[in-house]
């Protein structure tokens, strides 16, 4: 349990953190497949609705949901990164304490 993880912890803390704002913008590259799909077929019954002069609020609401829940999901990883970052952090500072106090000078 090195830095090596640590890096590696903060690179996938990074690349979540783009996909959050990535999220927030309204791109879908960061999302999921069944978020995808949710998406997708939001987008096609508000377009065929569109299309036949109804009104699209049901859809553009389930749209709305549907980024609502990846961003959750996007904060929920975010949230369990930075805690094993930190439980990584701390248990290096615990064996090198180990180390300095084992010394014999």
């Amino acid at each position: 349990m090195g830095n090596s993880d640590i890096r590696r912890l903060d690179r996938e803390i990074q690349a979540t953190t783009k996909k959050l704002e990535a999220v927030r913008r309204g791109e879908w590259w960061p999302l999921n497949g069944s978020e995808r799909r949710a998406m997708a077929r939001a987008l096609a019954g508000g377009s065929y609705r569109a299309a036949r002069g109804r009104g699209t609020g049901r859809a553009e609401q389930r749209m709305d949901t549907t980024a609502s829940a990846a961003e959750t999901r996007l904060n929920a990883e975010l949230t369990a990164l930075h805690g094993e970052r930190q439980r990584l952090i701390t248990e290096a500072a615990r064996t090198k304490a180990a180390k300095k106090s084992s010394g014999w000078w």
